[in-house]
């Protein structure tokens, strides 16, 4: 039986580069077992230490990392070397250093990371679930989602649910609309992770009268009233506090940066 690796995937950005670079190295091993976790935006030598100081509580750990900055680069490389785990930057000959720590050799196969494979698969699932479920279209099968993402209009619901689906998982975005419940089954659910998205009133105001302007259709005055947009971001607060869900304020994120919160608050979840 092969033995299980635990693997680190550590980023001082959003990590989607390193996972990528991850599943095209995993992919000339045939035989690797493994089980993956990722650290998002890595910025400073204390967090370098709590991951190490986990990574060493588990056997078989290794640390994939991208890390531009020269001294956090050394760091991380220098206190993995002293704890004897072991730390590879993506610059360095990774499928040779794999095929050296494995002790089998590469099969060297352009494009094998294109492989038909479940995850492929289960990718596919996730797009077509999300792109069904958009925008409130279809909540009634809640319990059927990983993710359910709730805010006002113009919170990145849709591009955030689209990133999610990419990254395998089945994701439902809901409006939140003045005065309108939320749909049955939603405070009951226990299943999907739910988070809120906010933003800044002011910025919403600016988005929704570009749309407005693009649309061609300057009857809509709720919709880019400021103390109107004020009063929905405040009860979309309200509700998701009273509910205990996690919130994301999104006003100065990328979509990137949204998903990579999201993708830690299902980590912390499934670990609880």
């Amino acid at each position: 039986m092969n033995e299980k690796y635990n693997v680190y995937l550590v980023s001082d950005s959003t990590g989607e580069t390193l996972d990528r670079i991850f599943l095209s190295l995993k992919s000339q091993f045939s035989n690797f077992v493994y089980e993956k976790k990722e650290f998002a935006f890595v910025r400073t030598e204390q967090q370098i230490d709590r991951i190490i100081k986990e990574g060493i509580q588990s056997e078989n750990t290794l640390i994939l990392y991208t890390i531009v900055e020269t001294k956090l680069a050394k760091y991380i490389s220098n206190q993995s070397q002293k704890h004897n785990v072991p730390c590879f930057g993506i610059l360095g000959n990774l499928i040779l250093s794999f095929s050296k720590l494995l002790n089998q050799k590469a099969i060297h196969k352009p494009s094998a990371q294109h492989v038909l494979d479940d995850d492929y698969y289960k990718r596919i699932e996730a797009i077509q679930f999300t792109m069904t479920h958009d925008d409130g279209k279809k909540v009634d099968d809640l319990d059927a989602a990983d993710v359910i993402l709730l805010g006002v209009s113009r919170t990145s619901k849709t591009p955030t649910s689209i990133y999610l689906a990419n990254r395998g998982y089945k994701t439902i975005n809901i409006p939140l609309v003045l005065n309108q419940k939320v749909p049955d089954g939603l405070l009951s659910n226990k299943k999907a992770c739910i988070v809120g998205l906010i933003a800044d009133a002011e910025r919403l105001a600016d988005i929704r009268r570009n749309r407005v302007a693009i649309m061609n259709d300057h009857k809509i005055k709720e919709y880019t009233n400021m103390d109107h947009i004020k009063k929905e971001v405040n009860d979309s607060k309200y509700l998701f506090k009273k509910n205990n869900w996690p919130i994301i304020d999104v006003t100065r994120k990328s979509v990137e940066e949204t998903a990579a919160s999201i993708l830690k608050i299902i980590e912390i979840k499934k670990n609880k």
